[in-house]
């Protein structure tokens, strides 16, 4: 009967917590949460309608935010492997690497179907 008591007090805490925080602290803590437990993202980048990059292994995309200022930015941007030749896996020589999209680019961003 305690440990019911005391698991449901905790989990009053937790949303009332949760509750009073701000939409951006609730963002954070969900990318934070995300982050942990890692996604297997693929970012397909487009020239009319043939994919011309594809980035595997990516646990999130960013907006940029300026320098202080809170103003988003044009461009997204993330870490993950080239998949060079568009097999969903890491072979040898892909590695991992920063990118950058413009909000102008044609991509997709999915979770890895393999």
């Amino acid at each position: 009967m305690k440990r019911k008591f005391l698991l449901s007090v905790a989990v009053c805490a937790l949303v009332v917590c949760c509750a009073a925080c701000t939409q951006e602290s609730q963002n954070r803590l969900g990318r934070s949460i995300q982050n942990w437990t890692g996604t297997n993202g693929v970012v397909d980048v487009y020239a009319g309608d043939k994919i011309v990059k594809r980035f595997i292994k990516i646990d999130k995309m960013s907006t940029a935010l300026g320098t202080g200022d809170p103003e988003a930015r044009s461009y997204r941007y993330g870490y993950g492997h080239i998949d060079a030749n568009l097999n969903y896996q890491v072979d040898p020589g892909e590695k991992k690497t920063y990118f950058e999209i413009s909000d102008f680019s044609t991509y997709v961003f999915y979770e890895n179907p393999m």
